[in-house]
């Protein structure tokens, strides 16, 4: 507890704080820092975002610090939010905060409270509901007093952070009534800070789970999106599945869950695509990738065409025929119900389609066209599907694990001297649209984007042949089509 309370006074020993507090005091109002960076500093880590709740209204808000930040905003303010900048520090000031959840609806309630104890108990669990109060308190639970500042922890959120536990200020059941996101949040937080929720909180995440539907898409984009890039995704994962959340989000991941029989047998595909995701994480330092949501997502997501293709063959076999392509369909679907942007979509469905590309290589070595294409439809997702690639290799059976291994290095080496030689990152045809409609006399159309696709197959297929070259064989294929 010691060790915790000195991490908290050494991580918020800053000019700002005791600038704010003065501020807020003349003006006869309460200021403290709250929720996740107070959380941080225990942790004895800088948040990214400085949080802070006030007992002044957003308009006095705003007048308390105009005379002394750089720069202040007000998009927040029918929340309740002011957000500044003082030198280097951005922060956002919030007055204290009741809102809920009414049954039918996908938006909260704004409402303002009263004291920080009112305003600590609405929030989503009990590390986070801890502040470190800057002015004179004005009543309500005795403080530990920090420096020159007081610690206000009135519902042991500092212990359960030393115990590694996930649990609500009040009854569970009541939290996520008010706001249904603290269910997602848990897993969140499950990810990033390796975290158990309490059993009684999980007991609630699982009867109420169907309440998610009310939450809008994009609200449950950034959560998924910081749980992926957490510290333990597998923990947040395995929340959504055992809570039921995922059903309600992402219906594909629960369902890689398949029954198995005593004639059939095949890997346990859930299993599979979590240590998948490990795996990708543990190769991202390896492609200057680290804390990537695409090939975490991609890895996530790559085998989730399977419960749709799974056939069971004679001989107690089991097939999945094209689940790569039935699985980038899927992620596109997902992934615009989540309202992600369409670029991510487009990276993450192209390393689905291509994650299985590579395994015919082990077999037999490729050709200089098979790799030429191998970039070319990769384009700028390359490094990523080589991670993937490699995290993909879940087998038990060292020898096999060593050959793919092998097969992967010599295909990587091979890609390397294919594209020093030939410029494969930037692989075109030897001429361009407008040579092509200046030797066939075409104005842009449909026959161009022919003429165009059939240079590039000459140019994966032999490599570059030069414009001249080039030039006879496509006025040849003019005259022949």
């Amino acid at each position: 507890m010691k060790e915790a309370l000195a991490n908290l006074e050494r991580t918020t020993d800053s000019p700002l704080f005791v600038t704010l507090g003065r501020i807020f005091q003349a003006a006869g109002h309460e200021l403290s820092l709250v929720g996740g960076p107070v959380r941080d500093a225990f942790l004895g880590r800088k948040a990214p975002d400085l949080d802070f709740t006030t007992s002044a209204n957003p308009d006095e808000t705003l007048a308390i610090l105009k005379p002394h930040v750089d720069a202040h905003w007000d998009i927040g303010r029918a929340f309740g939010t002011i957000g500044a900048r003082i030198g280097d520090d951005t922060i956002e000031i919030t007055t204290y905060r009741a809102d809920q959840y009414q049954q039918d609806s996908r938006n909260p309630e704004v409402t303002f409270g009263k004291s920080l104890e009112d305003d600590l108990f609405r929030r989503d669990f009990t590390v986070n509901s801890m502040a470190l109060r800057l002015t004179s308190e004005r009543g309500g639970a005795a403080p530990v007093e920090v420096g020159a500042k007081q610690f206000v922890d009135p519902y042991k959120g500092l212990q359960d952070l030393l115990d590694g536990v996930l649990r609500t200020p009040g009854k569970p059941e009541d939290s996520f009534s008010d706001d249904p996101l603290r269910m997602l949040r848990a897993a969140r937080f499950a990810s990033q800070l390796g975290f158990e929720i309490e059993p009684a909180t999980f007991e609630a995440m699982q009867a109420m789970a169907g309440r998610i539907e009310i939450i809008s898409a994009e609200r449950i984009q950034v959560e998924l999106t910081k749980l992926m890039l957490g510290k333990h995704p597998r923990a947040g994962l395995e929340a959504l599945v055992d809570s039921g959340l995922a059903a309600q989000i992402l219906p594909e991941l629960p369902a890689l869950k398949l029954e198995t029989d005593e004639h059939h047998h095949h890997k346990d595909v859930y299993e599979h695509t979590l240590t998948v995701v490990e795996q990708a994480i543990d190769y991202e330092k390896d492609y200057n990738l680290e804390g990537d949501f695409i090939l975490r997502f991609a890895a996530l997501m790559h085998d989730t065409g399977k419960p749709l293709t799974r056939k069971l063959e004679p001989g107690g076999g089991v097939s999945f025929y094209h689940h790569d392509m039935v699985g980038s369909k899927l992620t596109i679907k997902r992934m615009k119900a989540l309202k992600f942007d369409n670029d991510t979509i487009k990276a993450v469905a192209r390393l689905v389609e291509l994650h299985l590309r590579f395994f015919g290589y082990s077999d037999q070595a490729w050709t200089d066209s098979a790799i030429r294409r191998y970039v070319r439809d990769a384009d700028d997702q390359l490094l990523r599907l080589h991670a993937l690639t490699r995290a993909d290799v879940t087998t038990r059976n060292k020898r096999k694990a060593d050959r793919l291994a092998h097969a992967y290095d010599d295909l990587e080496q091979r890609i390397g001297v294919i594209m020093e030689q030939e410029q494969l990152n930037a692989l075109r045809p030897d001429l361009s649209g407008e040579d092509i409609m200046r030797i066939l006399d075409l104005k842009p159309s449909k026959q161009v984007g022919e003429a165009y696709a059939f240079l590039m197959e000459l140019r994966l297929e032999e490599g570059p042949i030069g414009a001249e070259e080039a030039e006879k064989r496509l006025l040849a294929w003019w005259a022949n089509r």
